[in-house]
């Protein structure tokens, strides 16, 4: 299950390059079935697993006093669903809803795929964390979905071998380094973790943690700070890490990571809240003997995490029935029968934070029968969820992390210039596209 993630905006009349629009233009419309409410036939493009059960159950009751009825129709996540939804759009065949990724909005609202629904869904952003919730309004009143899910940040470790090894769960990221340089000393063949450059939305939520704003605006111009003071910190700290050998320099999601945490040869991860199910399939011989613990902090005392991953739900400009649509997107996610039901169908962590305990999370997960109290602590570290900056060409960003810090660990060295190396591709990149860059 590999999510990504991120970050904020400060527009208030940004020139979007794509489409020629503005944030601000992106509205619901002049047209009289884009006002009404219903009755409408709409359609969703999402990918998460059993959103057609969900919808069914919005089809049997609020449906039927509505007269709005939902179809969902399932969808690649990620890249995929951003290009096929963009074009679309373009020839003006998107779908009324569509599931969105928190860091592709900008991308999407630059193309006037997305609506501003802020008028529809007004009185709801008080059932999130203010971090999640800014994600979706790009730092401006505008509003271009309603959360759906999130992913904070925290630290997974084996409770049964910080034992053995004597090892305390570290509070601060110096904690963390010495207790991954003491585990080495102890015993040369294990790991705390590894530094992985195969999904960037990991390093994305490290640097968002500790302060990091990758994309912002000025007026017209985009700023782009991914080499900023916080994320070269970031950087820095990892790098150092696996130069010296204190941490593994291998990537994520492999036969050889998989053995490593199934036989206890790393035996930390820094990880979201959905790594309960990762671990299922990656060391299901180590079930119950994993905790769960909040990020570590660079100063103690602070209380910040990072987010890694997480989904929103979207209205399009093209869609007849906007009022319609918000007033679903809506019950999606905040409506406690339709929010119990997304973690039962989907296997989703709500972004709402009503529905992150009791109910369907009332309960540990599987893997984590010794820790009862998992989903209580998971809703208190969402709360402290940072900010986040996200631009129009993340898909950039990423790609370039995964190749120039792939290098740079396999080769143990230049973490720094790796980062250069994102920024310089990132900046380069919406130039060609025709924004106004500083960075």
């Amino acid at each position: 299950m590999q999510f990504t993630t991120r970050r904020r905006l400060v527009a208030t009349s940004l020139t979007l390059a794509l489409g020629v629009t503005t944030l601000a233009a992106c509205g619901s419309g002049d047209d009289g079935d884009a006002e009404s409410s219903g009755p409408a036939s709409l359609t969703y493009w999402a990918w998460a697993p059993g959103m057609d059960k969900v919808a069914g159950l919005w089809n049997a009751t609020e449906g039927k006093k509505t007269g709005i009825t939902v179809t969902v129709k399932k969808q690649a996540s990620g890249d995929d669903l951003v290009t096929k939804i963009i074009t679309a759009a373009k020839a003006k065949k998107a779908p009324d809803l569509v599931q969105a990724e928190y860091q592709a909005l900008p991308t999407l609202v630059s193309n006037d795929v997305l609506a501003d629904v802020s008028s529809e869904v007004s009185g709801v952003e008080g059932k999130f964390a203010p971090g999640v919730w800014q994600q979706t309004t790009l730092g401006t009143d505008a509003v271009y979905a309603v959360p759906q899910d999130s992913g904070p940040m925290m630290f997974y470790y084996r409770e049964d071998l910080f034992k053995k090894y004597g090892l305390t769960v570290p509070e601060t990221w110096d904690d963390f380094a010495k207790t991954a340089r003491a585990l080495k000393k102890k015993d040369p063949s294990k790991a705390l973790t590894t530094f992985s450059s195969n999904d960037a939305g990991l390093f994305a939520g490290l640097a968002q943690q500790a302060g990091a704003r990758w994309w912002t605006t000025k007026g017209e111009t985009w700023n782009v700070a991914i080499d900023d003071a916080a994320t070269k910190k970031v950087a820095g700290f990892w790098g150092d890490l696996v130069a010296e050998g204190a941490i593994d320099n291998q990537p994520m999601y492999t036969p050889a990571w998989n053995k490593a945490l199934d036989t206890g040869k790393q035996i930390a991860w820094v990880s979201a809240v959905w790594a309960p199910g990762t671990l299922t399939t990656a060391a299901p011989g180590t079930q119950g003997k994993w905790a769960m613990a909040p990020l570590p902090q660079w100063s103690k005392g602070q209380h910040a995490t990072g987010s890694w991953g997480g989904s929103s739900t979207g209205v399009t400009t093209d869609s007849k029935h906007k009022k319609a649509a918000a007033r679903f997107a809506s019950w999606l996610n905040t409506d406690s029968e339709a929010l119990a039901a997304l973690v039962k169908e989907g296997g989703i962590y709500p972004a709402a934070t009503a529905a992150q305990t009791g109910g369907a999370l009332s309960a540990a997960p599987g893997f984590f029968p010794n820790q009862p109290d998992f989903y209580a602590k998971a809703a208190e570290i969402a709360k402290t969820t940072a900010p986040s900056a996200w631009g129009p060409n993340v898909n950039v960003a990423y790609t370039v992390f995964r190749d120039s810090f792939a290098q740079a660990a396999k080769n143990r060295s230049d973490f720094p210039g790796a980062l250069a190396t994102m920024q310089r591709a990132t900046v380069g990149d919406l130039e060609k596209q025709g924004f106004e860059v500083t960075g």
